[in-house]
Parts: structure tokens; sequence; C-alpha cells
């Protein structure tokens, strides 16, 4: 199997668009957030027009409730299909948990049980979001803070039976793994050599804060240093995966976003060979 691989990207925000359009940064790929651009028309989709002339773009999603017990929202798979028809971006992601029920949406993104039960659920829903876009979809890994007494395994192994039952593919978020290893007390390692190697086409970096004994995921912080190390193991396991960083907090100008996606290149390049950093499709197999 091969995978496409973009290279290093960042995540696209408002406060960048200026910088972009002017100046046209060494960028690889810019992620953008998904119900940003839902909309009929204005300024963000004109900044998204001039900037997808220049670069790829993947869409990444916050409200899809795949594992939510509400119906779909027929509604919002209209747009997002919309979206993606105007975009044509590489691939579409969003996570693997629950954000609304009785049709009243919390602004989070909530942890599942991992049990049979929510796997049969959720796969069966993923399978249908993508028989209506018509094309598979990748589901990201959360940050996650408390735990269901009917769980029944940990959480690779759940993210993985629901992607070999979806047939889907997963955004791993490396900083995810290393803020919910901490919270919940299990090795990080364990989670990434458990995920299977052919389902992973992206990378998320970012960086947390501390709330007590716990770790949040607040995207205000650079990437640290426990979290390369970690994103250094995943190269080993996956091989060229595309890879970006997502700040959505205390944002900085954008060189200095690009000057931190150079140490994701740099560890890449020590671990990768130059012909695997080649974009474009790149055999799907890891090196370790």
């Amino acid at each position: 199997m091969t995978r496409p691989f973009l290279g290093f990207g960042l995540g696209l925000r408002t406060d960048h668009y200026g910088y972009i359009e002017e100046h046209h940064p060494d960028v690889d790929w810019f992620e953008i957030l998904t119900e940003n651009y839902m909309v009929p028309g204005g300024k963000p989709l004109a900044h998204l027009d001039r900037i997808r002339a220049d670069y790829p773009l993947v869409m990444h999603g916050v409200s899809l409730s795949i594992g939510s017990t509400d119906p779909l929202n027929e509604e919002y798979l209209r747009s997002l299909k919309a979206l993606i028809e105007r975009v044509q971006p590489q691939w579409v992601s969003d996570h693997l948990c629950w954000t609304s029920v009785d049709h009243t949406n919390s602004h989070d993104l909530l942890p599942l049980p991992y049990n049979e039960t929510t796997i049969e659920h959720t796969a069966a829903r993923i399978r249908q979001v993508q028989d209506y876009l018509g094309r598979q979809i990748l589901i990201e890994n959360l940050s996650s803070y408390v735990t269901y007494r009917n769980s029944e395994m940990s959480e690779w192994e759940f993210l993985g039976e629901i992607a070999q039952r979806a047939d889907c593919l997963i955004l791993l978020d490396i900083n995810n793994i290393f803020v919910s290893a901490h919270n919940h007390y299990f090795d990080p390692l364990d989670y990434i050599d458990a995920i299977d190697i052919q389902r992973v086409m992206q990378f998320h970096l970012a960086g947390h804060s501390r709330s007590g004994p716990m770790l949040i995921d607040t995207h205000d912080h650079a990437v640290c240093d426990p979290v390369w190390a970690l994103y250094r193991h995943a190269l080993e396991r996956f091989g060229a995966v595309s890879t970006m960083i997502e700040r959505d907090d205390d944002i900085p100008p954008l060189p200095e976003l690009r000057a931190e996606l150079a140490i994701a290149e740099r560890i890449a390049a020590e671990i990768l060979t130059p012909a695997q950093l080649e974009t474009g499709a790149v055999r799907c197999q890891g090196i370790a």
C-alpha cells in the first residue's frame, strides 16, 4: 500500500492570511478548520481560494460528532460535501468523539467508552459518512480527561478496531497520545506501537498546558521535548507521514511557527532517507 506524503504543514489561521498571501512562505501544505469555511461567501472563503491556488490543503472538522447517538446531521453533511467539492482537499478528517446529544452541541470533543457496542455503532456511522462523501475519511484520537466504567479495552485497541471495521484512515495526534498517557497512566509507546501502520495518513503535533495534576490539550504552547521524542518514535515505526503543527491560541507570527516546523523536518531527516522524504506517493511501511 502507498500513502500520499505532503511533507510538513501548518494549520491555516486567520492571523496568517495576509502574510501567506504576500510572502508565500516555504510551507508544504495547510490544514483548514472545516467549520470556518462552511459559509456561502465572505472574506474567509476569498482568502481560502487565494491560498489554495498555491498550496495543497486538507480539511479538519470538529462537528461531525461521529460517536453520538443523535442521527447524523444531514445539513452538516451536505455543507461538508459542498466544501469538499470547492476545496478539493487531499483528505478530510474529524475526531473520534461525540459533541452533541439530543441535538444540543457541547462545543467540546468528548471521549467514548471503549467497548464493542460503541465500536459497532461508530464504525457503521463512519461507513455511512464515507458512502455519502464518496471517499475515506481520517479519524483522530483525542486528548481525554475521564474514563468510563464500561470500557473493555485500551484506547488504541478501540481506535484500531473502528478503523478496520469502518475501513477508514487515522490522523494520529502525537501530542494527544502524550497528554492522555499522562492523564491515564499508560505508556505512550504502547499506543504508537499498536496502531496499524497502513491506516495512518497524517500526524498532528501541538503544545499543551498543565492544570494541577492533569495535562490539557490547549494548543497554546510550542511542542515540548517529550512530544518531539514520541514523534521521533512514530517516524521510526510509520515512516514518512505528512506532519503538521497545530496552534489555536497565543498564536505567534507565521515565521516563528515555520521555525518550529523545521524541528520536525530535522528529526525526519535524521530518521528517513532523502527518497522517503520526497513528497508524493510513498510506501506505507515503517522502518522499525
